[in-house]
C-alpha cells in the first residue's frame, strides 16, 4: 500500500532501531523517549487483521511478540508489559509490546493517553540503558525458535 507507513522502505530506519527481520515480520526497538523498551512487532506484508493470517503465520507471529514480551520482562523489569494491536491510525498489523511502570508519564492509563506525570530524567537515563540490552536479548531468543 503506497500511503502505508509501516510499507514504505525510507520510514522504516525512522520508527525506531530494527533489531530483527525475518520473511514475514521484522521488531523494531521504538524511538520513544517516554517509554524506553518499547518494540513493536510488524508483519511484513500490508494487511490489517490477524484473521488475514493462515493459521502457521498466525503462530509465526504471536511467538515472536511473545519472545518479545519475555525479553522485555527480563531486560527491562517493568512492573507490567501492554500487549497492543490496534491499527486504528495505521492499518498495518503490528504488535505494540510496551514496559510500563508505576512512575511512567501515562501510567496507570494507556500509552496512548495524555501524560499524567514527567518521569525523572534519571530514571529515564537508567532505562535507556537497559534498553540496549534488547537487541541482542531479543536476537538471540528469536534464534532459538528455530
Amino acid at each position: 500500500m503506497k500511503n502505508c507507513v509501516l510499507c514504505a522502505e525510507h520510514l522504516r530506519s525512522e520508527e525506531g532501531e530494527l533489531i530483527w527481520r525475518g520473511d514475514d515480520c521484522r521488531v523494531i526497538l521504538v524511538n520513544d523517549p517516554d517509554l524506553p523498551g518499547f518494540c513493536r512487532v510488524i508483519w511484513n506484508r500490508h494487511i490489517g487483521e490477524m484473521s488475514e493470517l493462515t493459521f502457521g503465520e498466525r503462530e509465526v507471529l504471536m511467538s515472536l511478540v511473545l519472545v518479545v514480551e519475555e525479553a522485555v520482562r527480563h531486560i527491562m523489569q517493568p512492573a507490567k508489559v501492554n500487549l497492543a494491536s490496534l491499527g486504528n491510525q495505521v492499518p498495518h498489523l503490528h504488535w505494540h509490546v510496551i514496559p510500563r511502570y508505576q512512575d511512567d508519564a501515562f501510567f496507570p492509563g494507556s500509552a496512548w493517553s495524555a501524560k499524567v506525570r514527567e518521569t525523572s530524567a534519571v530514571i529515564l537515563q537508567a532505562r535507556k540503558a537497559k534498553a540496549s540490552g534488547l537487541p541482542a536479548a531479543i536476537r538471540a531468543a528469536i534464534s532459538q525458535l528455530h
